[in-house]
């Protein structure tokens, strides 16, 4: 049979609704939020653009301001459609799984309601879409306690409302942050012969109702390769398993919920998206947008803020080509060094002091370089650690191999020395630097070879000491049967702690099962005085360590967790006694990868996270915890740019912390986004921030 000319919720959905609606200008006094008619004047229109207002319990009683969801309704439905969700907002606010929002419903009666929410080209068509992103949405600013940001606003619609609302998120990014887009009468490269979207004008061009030019232009495919990565869209699709079926084969491929996951498809492909996709037990019908819609507020609702996230500062570090994040310190005069690895024809590792006296020094060969660590040195120099695959400190010609390297620099910038170290037919990198309590330093990473007697398995992690001269004192080897890597080193008077990970049991440790996170302590001869595991049973590692002023070593990495992992920070006593534990999950991934000491035995640990702690800014954003003395979460927040902060492609953290002489929190790592105020160089650069605990 030919396919029937509609695509809206039936009159049925429509009455049923009703009796939610308030008379215009009235409003409903039940249990929860309220809803109200009004009408927004519209420039574009010469005329009113009528709507609903769900507003939450306790709006006229308080002054706070609320993200605002703009919901559209299908081709022959009205706005009265909407309503109907008005117990699924009052229950999600109530039960805090969503914020109070409000929800404008606006009328579209245009084009014999069959606009899909454009502008018109038709001889008898009119400017809706241009009504709604810009009459309206001022409107609503002017009228409630909105914010004026993208972040505060999400817009939806089911059938023909769900492509007007994929169409206002793409195509108004500055007024949009998220889309929930429910059976979306969409369809690629153009709608089949009986859709209704050739019917009334709404991509029509002067007396045709109806032109293959004009609805390319306005569909989603031309809109993808337009967006603006740094104005992320998150994007919530569902649809059907029962939507109607085409009989013509030829047009099987228009079928809904065959055109949604092309669409998700397409969509999930773009830098500038975050697409979920859900396939519902249903039909077009409220059966599906109902839950649907619950699912969609549930994945995107806590991300609606009222205050715009906080963003990295310019200027950025690196180069037009890939670059790394390589430590951050913090000197007595209140400067800066960061360390960093950029691309030219070849890595090399750059060091930068800010301040008056700033300067920059880039150390490098023939071959590549890479910074893992920088630490301050009482007379104002600065240490720094990592690896070199040529001859770095002139002494190794011929090198070819991942070597170790660790260089003393002083105030101004001149390389005292470079000491480079490790066994000549393998790899050997630096992961971690802390400089001695006499002006040495201690690093740590891991060989492949034979460095302090046989390798146990494929990589051993190491620990060495060096002079404060450039001599290598001494290196001890600590290996498995597995991969053993260490990462984070920290010194006081009196021990050495040392982190990393394992795929199978260290002298002295038990398996926990999968990667376990690992912490050892060393006499400042280079004994170890113990070891033990940390972690479950999945995959976990330790990335960071740091003495608090209380004493304590404590350390944070990862505990593998279903949804990529979570934030985890153990304290031992210097007898290698477990204190506390603290562990910061969200429905995400979440990791530290820095840790530093602040007074009186607190820290804050950095991070990353993919979820929310704070307001998401887009990606995977820098995460900054403080824990009390006892483990306690004080305070936690996160920062970054609009694309992927403090992680690289791999999923491993590129993230340094250090206290500065003031108290703050010097944070550096990797971004793959733009500043505020300012532009990137390239493909991931390098940022520099300070924070407040």
């Amino acid at each position: 049979m030919p396919r029937p000319r509609w695509i809206a919720a039936g009159v049925l959905a429509v009455l049923a609704s009703l009796s939610l609606l308030a008379a215009p200008g009235q409003t409903d006094v039940r249990a929860g939020g309220t809803i109200t008619a009004a009408a927004a004047p519209s420039p574009s229109l010469g005329e009113d653009v009528a709507y609903n207002v769900y507003l939450p319990a306790g709006y006229d009683r308080g002054a706070d301001r609320h993200p605002v969801l703009y919901l559209l309704h299908g081709r022959g439905d009205t706005m009265q459609a909407w309503t109907r969700v008005k117990t699924v907002l009052d229950d999600m606010i109530r039960t805090k799984r969503i914020p109070p929002v409000i929800a404008v419903m606006p009328d579209a009666p245009w084009n014999e309601r069959g606009n899909w929410y454009v502008d018109s080209r038709y001889t008898e068509g009119r400017p809706v879409e241009t009504a709604l992103t810009r009459d309206l949405v001022a409107h609503v600013d002017a009228t409630y306690r909105t914010a004026p940001i993208r972040e505060a606003r999400l817009v939806g619609g089911y059938s023909m409302g769900g492509a007007g609302a994929l169409r206002f998120a793409l195509a108004h990014q500055d007024l949009f942050g998220a889309a929930a887009v429910l059976s979306p009468a969409v369809y690629t490269p153009l709608p089949p012969s009986d859709s209704s979207a050739r019917d009334y004008g709404a991509f029509g061009k002067d007396s045709e109702k109806f032109s293959d030019e004009v609805y390319r232009a306005l569909n989603y495919p031309a809109l993808l390769p337009e967006l603006d990565p740094d104005l992320p869209v998150r994007l919530f699709v569902a649809v059907g398993d029962d939507e109607y079926a085409n009989p013509d084969p030829a047009d099987a491929r228009h079928d809904l919920d065959f055109e949604s996951a092309v669409l998700y498809n397409a969509a999930r492909r773009s830098p500038a998206i975050s697409a979920q996709l859900r396939i519902m037990d249903g039909g077009h019908d409220w059966t599906v947008w109902t839950p649907a819609f619950e699912q969609a507020m549930a994945e995107l609702g806590p991300g609606l803020s009222v205050t715009p996230p906080t963003g990295l500062p310019a200027p950025l570090y690196g180069t037009a080509a890939t670059d790394w994040a390589g430590g951050v310190a913090a000197h007595a005069d209140g400067s800066l060094t960061i360390g960093y690895a950029t691309t030219g024809a070849r890595l090399d590792a750059v060091l930068t002091r800010t301040g008056t006296t700033g300067w920059t020094r880039q150390l490098g060969t023939a071959a590549d370089e890479r910074l893992y660590g920088v630490a301050p040195l009482p007379d104002g120099g600065v240490l720094a650690a990592g690896y070199t695959k040529g001859d770095l400190d002139g002494r190794h010609a011929g090198n070819t191999t991942d070597d170790a390297f660790v260089a003393r620099l002083d105030a101004t910038g001149k390389v005292t020395w470079i000491t480079q170290f490790g066994a000549p037919d393998a790899a050997d990198r630096l992961y971690g630097l802390t400089a001695a309590p006499d002006g040495g330093a201690y690093v740590t990473g891991y060989t492949k070879g034979a460095l302090n007697g046989p390798n146990s398995g494929d990589k051993d992690a190491i620990v060495a000491r060096l002079t404060p001269g450039g001599e290598l004192s001494w290196i001890r080897q600590y290996g498995g049967a597995g991969e053993d890597k260490a990462y984070g080193i920290a010194a006081d008077a009196t021990n050495l702690y040392v982190t990393g990970s394992a795929t199978a049991a260290l002298p002295g440790t038990t398996a926990l099962g999968g990667l376990d996170g690992w912490i050892a302590a060393y006499a400042p001869d280079g004994t170890r005085r113990w070891a033990t595991a940390a972690g479950g049973s999945g995959d976990d590692k330790l990335n960071a360590v740091t003495v608090t002023t209380t004493g304590l070593a404590v350390a944070t990495g990862i505990i593998g967790g279903a949804a990529g992992g979570d934030a985890l920070t153990l304290a031992y006593t210097a007898q290698g006694r477990q204190r506390w534990q603290h562990t910061l999950a969200t429905p995400a991934a979440d990791e530290g990868a820095a840790v530093t000491p602040l007074a009186g035995g607190e820290v804050e640990v950095v991070g990353y996270t993919r979820g929310r702690v704070g307001v998401p800014a887009g990606g995977a954003d820098v995460l900054t915890v403080r824990l009390d003395a006892k483990g306690k979460q004080r305070a936690a927040a996160q920062l970054g740019t609009a694309r992927d902060d403090a992680v690289d492609p791999f999923a491993e953290p590129n993230l340094y912390a250090a206290t500065t002489p003031s108290g703050q929190v010097a944070i550096s790592g990797l971004t793959y986004g733009a500043p505020t105020g300012g532009d990137a160089f390239g493909n991931g650069d390098v940022f520099l921030t300070t924070v407040e605990p």
